[in-house]
C-alpha cells in the first residue's frame, strides 16, 4: 500500500492549532483520505503521561535537560506507536507539533545548541520528517492573549514574552530555511481566511501524490 503522508502543525500559543488540525483532518477525509490525528508531546498513554510532566506546574522544577529528553522520549512512543504504523498502511497523519516545536522551544526558548538536539532527533527518527509542515503565524502579544483567554497558563505559557519571541523567531527561520517543507499562515486573519490559505496547501499535496 502507498505510504500515506504526515502533516505537522506549529506556531506559537494561541495561535490556532487545535481548531485547524480538525479541519485539516475533515478536508483530507472529505478528499477520501483515512486520517489520524494526533498530538505532540502526547498521542499515546504513556506519551501523555510524560506530557503531563512537561507541562503541569510542579514543587520541583524540571531541568532543562531533563525537558529537552522528555520530549524526545514521547516522541520516540509516538512514532512508534502511531506515527510510523499509520504511514505505512497508507493512512494520512496529522500531528499539532513535532520536531520543529522543540528546535523553537528548546533551542530558541531554552538555548540548547541545536547540533544536539539535532544528534538526537537522527537517533530517535530515523528520518522521519513531515511531508509538510504549516506554521501559523501570530504576533506573540496576540497569541498569547489568546491562550490566556481560553484556559489556565501550563508550565511554558508562564514564561515570559522573550522567550516566546525566541521560539517564533526559530519558527520562521527555520520555515526561511525549508521553503519546500513549510507553509507559513497568517494567523491573525479570521478563521475563514486562514482555513481558506490552509485549503489551498492541502489541494497541492493531494494533487501531488
Amino acid at each position: 500500500m502507498k505510504i500515506g503522508k504526515f502533516i505537522t502543525l506549529e506556531g506559537v500559543e494561541g495561535v490556532g492549532k487545535s481548531t485547524n488540525l480538525s479541519f485539516i483532518a475533515d478536508y483530507l477525509k472529505a478528499a477520501g483520505k483515512s486520517v489520524v490525528t494526533s498530538r505532540e508531546p502526547g498521542g499515546t498513554v504513556i506519551a501523555e503521561q510524560i506530557r503531563s510532566i512537561l507541562l503541569q506546574h510542579s514543587d520541583e522544577s524540571l531541568c532543562d535537560e531533563s525537558e529537552l529528553l522528555l520530549m524526545f522520549a514521547a516522541r520516540a512512543q509516538h512514532i512508534k506507536e502511531v506515527i510510523r504504523p499509520a504511514l505505512e498502511s497508507g493512512q494520512w497523519v496529522v500531528c499539532d507539533r513535532f520536531t520543529d516545536a522543540t528546535y523553537a522551544y528548546q533551542g530558541g526558548g531554552r538555548r540548547f545548541n541545536t547540533d544536539d538536539i539535532a544528534w538526537i532527533e537522527a537517533f530517535v527518527q530515523k528520518g522521519l520528517q513531515a511531508d509538510k509542515t504549516i506554521l501559523l503565524d501570530l504576533p506573540v502579544d496576540i497569541g498569547l492573549k489568546r491562550a490566556s483567554d481560553r484556559s489556565t497558563p501550563d508550565r511554558f505559557e508562564i514564561e515570559k514574552r522573550t522567550f516566546f519571541d525566541d521560539v517564533r523567531n526559530v519558527y520562521i527561520q527555520r520555515a526561511i530555511n525549508e521553503p519546500e517543507r513549510f507553509y507559513v499562515v497568517d494567523a491573525s486573519q479570521s478563521i475563514v481566511d486562514v482555513q481558506q490559505s490552509i485549503a489551498s496547501c492541502l489541494d497541492v499535496l493531494l494533487n501531488h501524490e
